[in-house]
């Protein structure tokens, strides 16, 4: 178990060296598309890359569907990926979420880390290219 600033310490290193061992400009909050955010998530049993959708209830349902209309696609990008309308975060508030998820890793584990970082980019990479082809859709409005 690890004390409050040890745990803190470990995420900052985790994050730091992701930051080196893979240097680029994530796309994540800068998608165009407000309600819809990408994101890292890494706790101290899995990782998940996510496309998040916030906003009000009718501008989830909105994007939410739309992302549901072309699932077989964004599956060629994002093999095994989960979808949930309403996903409740650790904080209370509701989003939209469609993520992939590796297990039995831990951000306190070091000997995950590499594992953990290539999966990251890996799969964000290639939500990064599902959104290049496909971000006008989501732009257009119904």
């Amino acid at each position: 178990m690890y004390s409050k600033e040890e745990a803190a310490k470990l995420r900052q290193d985790f994050w730091t060296s992701f930051g080196k061992s893979f240097p680029r400009k994530w796309v994540l909050y800068k998608t165009g598309v407000k309600p819809v955010q990408f994101r890292f998530y890494f706790d101290t049993k899995k990782a998940m890359v996510c496309i998040d959708i916030e906003g009000n209830e009718e501008e989830r349902d909105k994007y939410f569907n739309r992302m549901l209309s072309v699932r077989s696609i964004l599956n060629d990008f994002l093999p095994d990926s989960s979808f949930e309308k309403h996903y409740l975060l650790e904080n209370g508030k509701e989003i939209s979420r469609i993520w992939l998820e590796k297990q039995s890793v831990s951000i306190h584990d070091k000997k995950t880390w590499q594992a953990t970082m290539e999966f990251f980019n890996e799969n964000m990479q290639r939500i990064e290219l599902f959104w290049q082809e496909y971000k006008d859709f989501f732009k257009e409005e119904v």
